[in-house]
């Protein structure tokens, strides 16, 4: 966009230079000129930004691989940082979708539904999850409103679908110190696992991405046996 904006800028100047009166005829050439030189840091300083994000990210990943051993490969950086770091829900909803169609998930949007953010279905099998994406900046609680939801969804689901919340909590934390138990209340594991609802992490998710990409793990397998799990929190050990 802002090289557009400069390319109309000079175009303008050029313009008013040939056709505008005497006086005039400097002054907006100049005013577009200093209007481009200050176009031009604007994009500078976000193309510096984006590469010291892509950079900060790349470490990120990089002690995260070294910490759990999950294979380095390159990376699509736009779909983790929505995943890892989102900057909103809508974001966390379009990675967390990006992902199970990557990985070759049939995921609809859950047409017929008020309250689910996807629908997945293990391919050629009859096990579906209803997907609730939760974003909280601190402990995941069982009064955040995907909650409520998730809930609500138990109450309205017309098949068997296994209800699934993926949770992205306290999303300023560096990865390596984001563990399950202390960013899942105790209250909110207890009443899942009372309704039979499970919640996963989204770095969980990401660790089984990475390693379904590079075939350390049958992903379909691996949620198998995530619709199978009885509720509450999936401990790592499950995969």
């Amino acid at each position: 966009m802002l090289p557009y904006l400069q390319l109309f800028l000079a175009g303008f100047a050029i313009y008013s230079a040939l056709q505008f009166q005497e006086g005039t005829n400097l002054y907006v050439p100049l005013a577009c000129l200093v209007s481009m030189l200050v176009v031009s840091r604007i994009d500078r300083n976000k193309s510096e930004e984006k590469k010291a994000r892509k950079s900060f990210l790349k470490a990120e990943l990089e002690k995260i691989t070294k910490h759990d051993g999950i294979p380095g490969r390159d990376q699509d950086f736009f779909t983790i940082e929505s995943l890892l770091w989102p900057k909103s829900e809508l974001l966390l909803i379009d990675s967390v979708h990006a992902v199970f169609k990557e990985l070759g998930f049939k995921i609809s949007t859950g047409i017929g539904y008020r309250s689910v953010d996807r629908i997945v279905r293990i391919p050629e099998t009859e096990m579906s999850f209803g997907l609730e994406v939760m974003l909280s900046e601190n402990e995941a609680d069982r009064t955040h409103p995907k909650v409520l939801r998730a809930m609500q969804f138990e109450k309205e689901k017309k098949g068997k679908e296994k209800t699934l919340i993926i949770a992205s909590t306290n999303s300023k934390v560096p990865l390596t110190e984001r563990t399950p138990v202390t960013h899942i209340s105790r209250e909110l594991t207890d009443l899942l696992t009372r309704h039979g609802m499970s919640i996963m992490t989204t770095r969980q998710l990401y660790e089984l991405w990475q390693r379904a990409k590079v075939g350390q793990i049958d992903v379909f397998d691996a949620f198998e046996k995530v619709y199978s799990h009885p509720g509450g929190l999936l401990p790592p050990a499950l995969f």
